[in-house]
């Protein structure tokens, strides 16, 4: 039987109860996060856990945890499942009230979490993947890791249904980012991507890539490129909790370059890989 976090308690999850008027399913209102684990260490989790306080602020729902108590938390979940590469869901909504737009005055929010066993993508990171360009649909506050994620939903499915591993999401003629994960392209050894506005969340594996590039002497350009721009690039790569740093040999039915993984992409994976063992380590 999985163990599931519900509240501060780790409990069977036969035992969960959610109500019916949970605002989590009547509204979205709520945030989330994806927590990696490799060989039972949560990766990055600081900077997870971080993110997720700082986008519960922003929707102005207090988590009712230090984080210190909270990273314990997820760290015992881990440990009770017995999840070696995997990862963790965590999500917090501002809880139960009678259906209203506006906040409800007494709701105690909601915090649920689980585990997932979850290999790594090894041989879509040696060949790399194919992504589609798709209209950006969704809202103004994408910096906000909230559990509104219908326009991402659609892209995807979109992408899938075309025979796509990825949907690359554009304003108009901007690239922001994909679907679930963050856009890179790199031209004449120098790696551009999207700043971190509203248009888009900052990934913490897009902030783990940003130190790596500084340790290997890969000059990074935070601005917004077009769609014509993203074909024309030397390399194209996603990033993701889940998908790390991985290659994108094709957009839209056209190869970039040569349609294989290119060197800098191929450096930035090797590092990463290097930057997981560190990370088991410690």
């Amino acid at each position: 039987m999985e163990w599931i976090l519900s509240n501060g308690e780790i409990v069977k999850e036969k035992d969960l109860e959610i109500s019916k008027e949970d605002r989590g399913y009547q509204f979205g209102d709520g945030i989330y996060e994806v927590i990696r684990v490799y060989e039972g260490d949560l990766f990055t989790a600081t900077e997870h856990i971080d993110r997720f306080y700082a986008s519960a602020e922003k929707i102005r729902i207090t988590v009712p945890y230090t984080k210190d108590v909270f990273h314990k938390m997820l760290h015992d979940l881990v440990e009770l499942n017995q999840i070696d590469n995997g990862q963790v869901y965590v999500q917090i909504t501002r809880g139960a009230a009678p259906r209203n737009h506006q906040f409800p005055e007494n709701a105690e929010p909601v915090v649920v979490g689980y585990t997932k066993s979850v290999e790594r993508p090894v041989e879509l990171l040696e060949n790399g993947v194919r992504a589609v360009l798709i209209e950006d649909v969704r809202w103004l506050r994408c910096d906000i890791k909230s559990l509104n994620l219908l326009g991402n939903v659609m892209a995807k499915q979109q992408a899938y249904e075309e025979g796509y591993f990825e949907a690359i999401l554009h304003r108009g003629d901007t690239v922001t980012e994909g679907s679930s994960s963050n856009m890179y392209g790199i031209k004449d050894g120098v790696l551009y991507t999207h700043p971190a506005t509203n248009l888009i969340l900052n990934g913490i594996t897009r902030r783990v890539i940003f130190e790596l590039c500084e340790e290997l002497g890969i000059d990074v350009v935070e601005t917004a490129f077009t769609k014509q721009q993203a074909l024309e690039m030397d390399e194209f790569f996603l990033s993701s909790t889940t998908s790390e740093v991985m290659p994108v040999v094709e957009i839209s039915g056209q190869k970039i370059a040569d349609g294989t993984p290119g060197e800098w992409t191929r450096k930035l994976q090797k590092a990463f890989e290097a930057r997981i063992k560190l990370g088991v380590i410690s």
